[in-house]
């Protein structure tokens, strides 16, 4: 299912066939004040600050990018507020996120 931008929903598991130690994966969850944030357009920025991709969390805040390995930035938009953060993903695997709206 996609939103009304067509930026894909997320679900919390990873596809059976994902393997983490392959690829880089930043995966994470959008919260505010502590509580997941659905519906939240989750922006993933190069090392430039470059939009490359985006994502609409999901019911329970969550949301992944496949990357290639590198400094990005994951910002998230929501009517509730705004975060960012920044991810160290130069090495293959799984990077947990958290974005937390201010």
């Amino acid at each position: 299912m996609t939103s009304g931008c067509g930026a894909p929903e997320q679900a919390a598991a990873l596809p059976v066939n994902v393997d983490p130690s392959r690829e880089v994966v930043l995966t994470g969850t959008v919260r505010s004040g502590g509580i997941p944030v659905g519906g939240a357009f989750v922006r993933l920025l190069d090392s430039g600050g470059e939009f490359t991709a985006e994502v609409v969390s999901s019911a329970g805040g969550d949301f992944r990018f496949f990357a290639a390995p590198g400094r990005w930035t994951v910002r998230a938009l929501h009517r509730d507020g705004n975060g960012e953060t920044a991810v160290d993903a130069r090495d293959l695997g799984l990077h947990s996120v958290t974005v937390a709206l201010a």
